[in-house]
């Protein structure tokens, strides 16, 4: 990355067994993702074991990609400001794109909000996409329930919708069809993304 440009943040949210781990596990293994940095919340939250080779120090992992991990505990803006001191100060890879993978039971809003708020990040970074994952059986349900579903759908510029497959297949389309019109009713900018039938890769990923 040429020195002083900015940074590309992509933010990926969805309600909770929404089928993030699902997606985050297949881009992290393509190639093109190798200079990532990866924020997660909890190594729990995201099944990445299989992609660990080693400890790098504290909260940060090296996966067989490439990429690092790194544990969002603490403050956000705190954790990507010294993550890009390690970077500048050639103590990490040198990542290229940063991913943040939020809470199923957060608004990834205040995300965005800290990231272009803060004065010393938005000089540095920039906000590339919001993937929002939309659970394609428990959808509808969990958006009556959780106010925060509908908010995470709102801000997205990806909706990609999982587990699409797991419907009757003598319903599907039409179960699909209201999904779609219901998404595009709450956000209708956002690229509609059906990922049992045409995917989402890492090109895609990237291309936001």
């Amino acid at each position: 990355m040429t020195p002083g440009a900015s940074v590309p943040v992509t933010i990926v949210t969805g309600f909770l067994g929404a089928g993030k781990t699902s997606l985050l596990n297949a881009l992290l293994r393509a190639p093109e993702m190798a200079a990532s940095l990866v924020l997660i919340n909890e190594w729990g939250d995201v099944g990445l074991d299989h992609l660990l080779i080693e400890k790098i120090d504290g909260d940060m992992i090296a996966l067989t990609s490439g990429c690092v991990c790194c544990t969002l505990r603490g403050d956000l803006v705190d954790t990507l400001r010294d993550c890009l001191e390690q970077r500048d100060r050639g103590l990490m890879n040198g990542f290229e794109r940063i991913v943040i993978e939020t809470t199923g039971l957060a608004d990834p809003s205040p995300v965005v909000q800290a990231i272009l708020g803060d004065e010393a990040m938005a000089a540095r970074l920039r906000l590339a996409g919001i993937v929002t994952l939309v659970d394609g059986v428990n959808s509808a349900t969990t958006r009556v329930r959780h106010r925060v579903a509908a908010a995470q759908i709102a801000v997205a510029d990806v909706l990609a919708i999982s587990k699409s497959d797991l419907l009757d297949p003598a319903e599907r389309a039409d179960s699909m069809r209201v999904l779609a019109v219901d998404l595009r009713t709450r956000n209708p900018a956002a690229r509609i993304v059906d990922l049992a039938a045409t995917g989402f890769g890492a090109r895609e990923f990237l291309a936001l």
